[in-house]
């Protein structure tokens, strides 16, 4: 059982997990840097602890979170989503330390994590998947890479992160060059891991997620999301289940998704990500090897608490659902709220909240 988890993250994903780890009894570590000192998920925790280092590059510090970890005497580590959620080398750090490491091991993110690996894992287990290329080092692998798919637009993305981080639509060679650099440059400040690779891009496509969970011998979907709604490669509107897909699409992405985890023994939460054109043929993206900002609309339409069913594989007690027990009830939207400053090229701006008003029930 765990007793005492490290939330090696902050914000809203780091109260998440609080607000669930205290109604089952267990006790909470949150860390925050110098500069977070007056953040609220550090009000949600039994112990806090402050970073050594300012800024993102705080939360990012491997040595000083297991450090924290061991000297608090937690038995677990959740690393939320986003920054190191999807890092191997933490997980692996994790388990080194006796710590649990609430997502998949070490070896699972690297084929996972990594979206190169992932596509070949896809392909091995029988899923389509959209061409794509090997990590490239340089602008001109790209620009080469470019030219052998008869200049075709492509979408430059990280190989170990997601969020939208990083991507870049790519329609004439005379781009290749900015949006190679911007998407180096903003992968590495995001995830600590500069890595960028690219794949077909397809223009009028649904984008359809699938939830899955699984404990290392079987896994479980837990239906599909619709993400298709975008602004700046980042979702805004996530709808549960995905309205007017055709059933046999539906159950064609749902196989795919526990094909893909299957094939990696996959254990904790995942979402398999998928691009879905007009007549039904669909592509593997992408697997975020972790929680999803968009994990509340799956727990309205199922009734699960994903958090406290992660922690319980964690543990090691197993999923305790069956697929065939599941049912889908009603449906769910999340909507991402945007504030930008039309004067500046609609730069994201938190200008001055002056009112409110939230939907209660």
């Amino acid at each position: 059982m765990i007793k005492r988890l490290l939330i090696a993250n902050r914000g809203e994903i780091a109260i998440r997990v609080a607000r669930t780890a205290a109604a089952l009894g267990v006790e909470t570590v949150a860390v925050h840097t110098a500069d977070d000192a007056t953040s609220l998920h550090i009000k949600h925790a039994d112990q806090v602890r402050v970073l050594p280092q300012a800024g993102v590059a705080g939360y990012l510090d491997i040595a000083a979170l297991i450090a924290i970890a061991t000297d608090t005497g937690c038995d677990a580590v959740h690393p939320g989503y986003g920054l190191l959620s999807e890092r191997a080398d933490f997980a692996d750090a994790c388990a080194a330390a006796g710590l649990i490491f609430v997502g998949p091991d070490g070896a699972t993110l690297r084929r996972q994590g990594d979206k190169v690996s992932a596509r070949a894992l896809a392909e091995d287990a029988g899923v389509p998947v959209l061409h794509g290329s090997d990590p490239l080092a340089t602008a001109a692998e790209l620009h080469a890479f470019f030219d052998a798919q008869g200049g075709a637009p492509l979408m430059i993305k990280a190989v170990n992160g997601g969020g939208g981080r990083g991507m870049r639509i790519v329609r004439d060679a005379g781009d290749i060059d900015a949006a190679f650099a911007q998407a180096r440059a903003e992968t590495l400040a995001a995830f600590g891991d500069d890595q960028l690779y690219a794949e077909r891009f397809l223009q009028s496509v649904r984008h359809i997620e699938v939830q899955i969970v699984g404990d290392g011998q079987d896994v479980t979907h837990l239906w599909e999301r619709d993400c298709t709604v975008q602004r700046r490669h980042q979702k805004v509107i996530e709808l549960a289940p995905a309205p007017h897909l055709p059933n046999a699409t539906r159950d064609g992405v749902l196989r795919a998704a526990v094909a893909i985890g299957r094939a990696c023994d996959y254990r904790g939460l995942g979402t398999v990500e998928f691009l879905v054109e007009a007549g039904g043929a669909f592509y593997f993206i992408e697997t975020n090897p972790r929680i999803q900002v968009e994990h509340p609309v799956t727990e309205a339409i199922t009734g699960l608490d994903l958090v406290a069913l992660h922690l319980r594989i964690a543990e090691g007690a197993g999923l305790g659902l069956v697929q065939e027990d599941l049912r889908i009830n009603g449906h769910a939207v999340e909507a991402r709220l945007y504030a930008e400053d039309p004067a500046m090229q609609f730069a994201p701006s938190t200008g001055t909240l002056t009112t409110l008003s939230l939907p209660g029930g």
